[in-house]
């Protein structure tokens, strides 16, 4: 019965986890869903965010929206991605509270954990160190809308709950070798060295750092569960408590392609957060959420939808 009178509004629900967000939202029927564009809605604008929650008089607001990219992509544009990510949860959460919104549900990053977090992560460590210093920017920015939640929850009993999902994979993500994270980056450079014949890929860092990756699919039924079951100020890990080398991660990828030359790794580039992985149990215990699909039936599904859209796209531009 939640989501029966809800008017549900989804930023980012053209993109990536986005997509499947509002997906999901819409099997639960809800009274409207909203999920502009940043044409019809600037996030970066208070004007055009005022004016959209006007108009439309949500009740939820599903803040996915973000200006995001992998290593290469947060060394190359850090003030950016510090200031549109601070600068659009800002508005929305103030412009939200202003609005009479019931309640809000905002996406962090597991960014924001400190460089040396003890692994597990836990929630209660957010706040004990600076985060990896290649998307510190990116990170801190997402945290500071947190303490906003805190603040807007102890002042005006602003409904606001904070979710941290874990690195995401899955059909849609962005294969683009200028922005792509680890995992689409390395489907792409695996499936075009198999097509082109190529003996070598070359990859950066050592191989060393540790990784969690959530299916991207499971991360849209956490948020969705979240939205509907949870209501406290904590912050909440969405992952799958399991973490695997990058290493191991670059083999596993080149056997799904069928890659069989060699990996080298280029030690001048960075390796990134030392050690990822989450502690599940808040998400478990709040809400009921646990991962379901297993990391190698999710990373073939990938590779699949990659090679698919792929040969889709180059039949358009014939």
């Amino acid at each position: 019965m939640f989501w029966k009178d809800q008017r549900v509004l989804i930023t980012g629900g053209g993109g990536f986890l986005g997509s499947f967000i509002r997906e999901r939202i819409e099997r639960e029927a809800p009274a409207q869903l909203f999920a502009p564009r940043a044409l019809e809605l600037d996030l970066r604008d208070v004007a055009s965010v005022r004016d959209y929650l006007r108009a439309h008089q949500p009740t939820l607001v599903v803040h996915a929206a973000g200006t995001v990219g992998g290593i290469g992509a947060n060394r190359s544009h850090p003030g950016l991605f510090f200031y549109e990510n601070a600068v659009m949860g800002i508005h929305l959460i103030e412009e939200s509270r202003l609005a009479g919104v019931e309640k809000f549900v905002c996406l962090g990053t597991v960014c924001a954990y400190p460089k040396f977090t003890p692994v597990p992560f836990r929630e209660d460590d957010l706040w004990n160190g600076y985060p990896e210093e290649t998307n510190a920017p990116y990170g801190i920015a997402k945290k500071s809308l947190l303490v906003q939640l805190h603040a807007y929850r102890e002042e005006y009993g602003f409904r606001g709950i904070f979710l941290l999902p874990v690195n995401l994979y899955g059909p849609r993500d962005n294969f683009d070798p200028e922005s792509s994270h680890v995992i689409p980056a390395m489907i792409r450079k695996f499936v075009e060295a198999k097509e082109k014949g190529l003996g070598e890929v070359v990859l950066w860092g050592d191989g060393s750092p540790t990784r969690e990756f959530l299916y991207v699919e499971d991360a849209a039924e956490g948020v969705v569960t979240a939205a509907e079951r949870y209501d406290k100020p904590d912050p909440v890990n969405l992952g799958r408590g399991e973490e695997i080398s990058i290493r191991d991660l670059a083999k596993t990828i080149a056997h799904l392609t069928g890659f069989e030359g060699v990996i080298r790794w280029d030690t001048t580039k960075p390796n990134g957060q030392p050690r990822r992985m989450l502690d599940i149990s808040r998400a478990e215990r709040e809400f009921g959420f646990r991962a379901k699909t297993p990391f190698d039936q999710g990373l073939a599904r990938t590779v699949d939808w990659y090679r698919e859209n792929r040969r889709s796209d180059a039949a358009h531009k014939v």
